[in-house]
């Protein structure tokens, strides 16, 4: 038996297996996490290792070791008076083809339903093992990287991805904007969806410089017009490399009272503001922000004398909402037809980033993501409807995942159920848009929104908070948690939830020239004037691609 390393002595059910390791096998070699397999007399046990451990058949060697010259004495006792042992927790079972029968291939494996008998084998997974549950890097599976002690890929069902809300956690540095990046490139390389991307610290559009130092190519570079890029910085269009394609204006008659609420701790906004606000939108509809805007102090006690608005309370709201209407894409009125043309966009399978550029500030990302969004899933519920008038398979809408960073600012506790992020998590997929949320503080988003994120890829984490968040509503938590507190702070994820068909523990593929060639895309020249010749030729394709439908 190849990569055997013990055998099943003990073990429930509803707990985890023993596992006594063999003479020779060293602790060293395993990892919390590490995917295994039991084999039964029936059923092979696909599992995960919870915990390791050292244990002796006599108490009296550990009360008197030998010293550290007595190494003979040592290894005479490993294995017999000393050994290891390992807790297993079965995640999957499959039945074991017998002898001569044919081998059905598209046989997936199944929930644990029992458990294998004394003295089953426990071995490290090989090659097939891997394939059988995460299946193979090709059609709608992409590899996300390797076991971490092997090279074997581990893939991830993007299409299971694209049908519930996900998300990305991790302390800071230990590489979720790149981790992104792969699931991006993943959904766009396989045609499973098309992607709405609010890119806040730019980190997604294009290319820029890695901690390691590596110029690493954005996803305009790689897709060229298959992505769209909409920035609200004018000078962005202007600076060398960067092709913008459209410069995205807000108008005031596109923010809502929604919106304005939705900053009030940004803004500072009085108790009084909703119901303010809700008197100016009684007497000015849409108009009512720009109407406050332009008020003079004669204006205001007019308007107070005329609804009972208190004076200091409508003067106060004034004061901090000019702050909204001095960002520089802010204008004072701007037609929808923008917003409109870029679902038209996601439609054609066009890829979406909207570029921040320098309007980095919570209180830009908060007001345009939550504008833009809501328009977006307006449409596309408008989309949804047709379809399930006509039943046309040409009128299904391609499914749509919206990714934000700094989650917590629009899923907290106190918005969630305000904001429509909150409103898109709880409706699992119902009009074919769901998020992909990322942060490094998933403690403080609301728990609601948590258990429905269909999947998690978590990097190390230490706040014991963001850890009891990142594993609400999962099960054999115990076992997750090990795990993911034995992770790296850098390339070594734990993947679970619904579009892996068990958890596990992964280093993750580089970000790199190899894996730009996986997606078809050629090598950057090194000469400057060979690669300002291939700038030139692509955006010339992208005109024609965009131009010649």
């Amino acid at each position: 038996m190849t990569d055997r390393l013990g055998v099943i002595t003990d073990g429930a059910f509803n707990a985890t297996l023993t596992a006594r390791l063999d003479p020779g096998v060293s602790t060293e070699g395993l990892r919390i996490g590490d995917f295994v397999v039991v084999e039964g007399r029936d059923h092979l046990f696909f599992s995960t290792i919870a915990d390791i451990q050292l244990r002796a058949t006599n108490s009296g060697i550990l009360s008197q070791p030998p010293g550290s010259a007595s190494s003979f004495i040592a290894r005479a006792l490993s294995g017999t008076a000393t050994y290891a042992a390992v807790q297993v927790k079965p995640m999957l079972m499959i039945e074991k083809p017998k002898e001569g029968d044919f081998v059905d291939t598209t046989v997936r494996p199944q929930p644990v339903r029992t458990i294998p008998m004394h003295f089953a084998i426990l071995r490290q997974a090989n090659e097939m093992d891997f394939r059988d549950v995460f299946g193979e890097d090709r059609d709608r599976f992409f590899a996300m990287g390797y076991p971490l002690t092997m090279d074997i890929p581990v893939c991830l069902d993007l299409r299971r991805l694209m049908e519930r809300s996900n998300g990305v956690f991790g302390q800071s540095g230990t590489g979720k904007s790149f981790l992104v990046r792969l699931l991006l490139c993943g959904i766009i390389h396989r045609k499973v969806g098309v992607n709405l991307i609010f890119d806040m610290h730019d980190e997604y559009a294009f290319g820029k410089r890695s901690e390691d130092g590596e110029w690493v190519r954005g996803l305009k570079d790689l897709f060229g017009s298959q992505v769209l890029v909409y920035s609200l910085d004018p000078r962005a269009a202007r600076r060398q490399g960067r092709q913008v394609d459209v410069i995205l204006q807000i108008g005031l008659n596109q923010i809502e009272p929604e919106d304005v609420l939705l900053l009030a701790e940004e803004l500072n906004l009085r108790g009084t503001a909703e119901a303010t606000i809700g008197l100016l939108e009684d007497r000015y509809g849409q108009d009512w922000f720009r109407m406050l805007l332009e008020m003079t102090p004669d204006d205001l006690n007019v308007f107070c004398e005329e609804s009972g608005a208190h004076p200091a309370s409508l003067a106060a709201l004034q004061r901090q909402l000019k702050l909204i209407g001095r960002r520089p894409y802010i204008v004072p009125e701007a037609k929808y037809a923008v917003i409109d043309d870029m679902v038209a966009a996601l439609d054609r399978e066009r890829h979406v980033i909207l570029h921040f550029g320098p309007n980095s500030t919570v209180l830009d990302h908060m007001l345009v993501a939550n504008i833009v969004t809501r328009r977006v899933r307006h449409l596309y519920q408008q989309k949804v409807e047709r379809y399930e008038e006509t039943r046309n398979e040409a009128d299904r809408p391609h499914p749509l995942m919206i990714t934000i960073e700094e989650a917590h600012k629009f899923l907290n506790p106190a918005v969630a159920r305000q904001t429509i992020f909150g409103t898109i998590a709880r409706e699992l997929r119902k009009y074919y848009v769901t998020l992909m949320v990322v942060d490094q503080r998933p403690s403080g988003i609301d728990t609601e929104v948590l258990s429905q994120l269909g999947t998690r890829i978590t990097g190390k984490l230490t706040e014991e908070r963001d850890i009891d968040a990142v594993l609400t509503g999962v099960g054999n938590r115990s076992v997750l948690r090990g795990a993911l507190e034995s992770l790296d702070t850098r390339q070594q994820v734990l993947m679970m939830g619904h579009a892996v068909p068990m958890p596990i523990v992964l280093r993750t593929r580089p970000y790199d020239e190899a894996f730009y060639r996986s997606l078809g895309v050629e090598e950057e020249p090194e000469d400057a004037f060979e690669r300002a010749a291939v700038a030139k030729a692509r955006v010339e394709q992208d005109i024609e691609d965009l131009f010649g439908e």
